[in-house]
């Protein structure tokens, strides 16, 4: 990631700043900052992952959506961030006082889970990211690490391939890990059956 503006800012001057180029920004804690043009590997696991979560919120009949541009943004940071995959509970729109003017999110009703894939800002996803998210209380958060780049104290040693699932319990998240032939549990879709490395993408395809 590149820093754009060296001062902080604040939310609305973010969002009245933000131009329409097609690149994409986050505000982290009040600084603006480029987000770096993902890899093939990055953008079709979340092909992938967007397809099996469409077909179980189709399956199940759910007020949800995918979407991948609105930003989320908790109340206890000036940040604003743009999940790589964010499930949107459409019925909860009309409670959102930020969707209609700047597409953006404030309520955990809004968002029943979220899916950042990480890239080389793994500290961001794992150390910032996750805090923030539970601030809302967002009840499902997964980190897809198909390369394995997070820190060791995140995804053990030696570090390898790892899908992790921050599920809010009694307002804080409880991290379960996925790899290799791991059948996915998640508490949002409980019949997903999904093994880790369809999503890792470490096994053929």
């Amino acid at each position: 990631m590149v820093q754009i503006l060296p001062k902080p800012v604040t939310f609305d001057e973010f969002c009245e700043w933000y131009p329409e180029t097609g690149v994409r920004y986050e505000l982290h804690n009040g600084v603006i900052v480029e987000m770096n043009q993902p890899a093939g590997d990055h953008e079709f696991i979340i092909a992938v992952i967007s397809r099996y979560l469409s077909r179980q919120v189709f399956q199940a009949n759910l007020p949800y959506g995918i979407a991948k541009n609105p930003f989320v943004k908790p109340s206890t940071s000036s940040s604003a961030y743009c999940p790589d995959i964010l499930l949107l509970n459409l019925d909860n729109l009309v409670n959102e006082p930020l969707w209609k003017k700047q597409s953006t999110l404030t309520q955990a009703a809004s968002i029943p889970l979220v899916v950042e894939v990480v890239s080389t800002n793994w500290q961001t996803d794992y150390a910032i990211k996750s805090t923030d998210y539970e601030s809302i209380g967002i009840p499902e958060y997964w980190i897809v690490d198909y390369l394995g780049l997070g820190g060791r104290r995140f995804i053990g040693n030696p570090k390898s391939p790892t899908l992790s699932i921050y599920s809010l319990v009694d307002g804080e998240y409880q991290v379960t890990q996925f790899r290799g032939d791991d059948l996915i549990i998640s508490p949002t879709f409980p019949e997903l059956h999904l093994t880790a490395k369809e999503v890792l993408m470490t096994g053929d395809r």
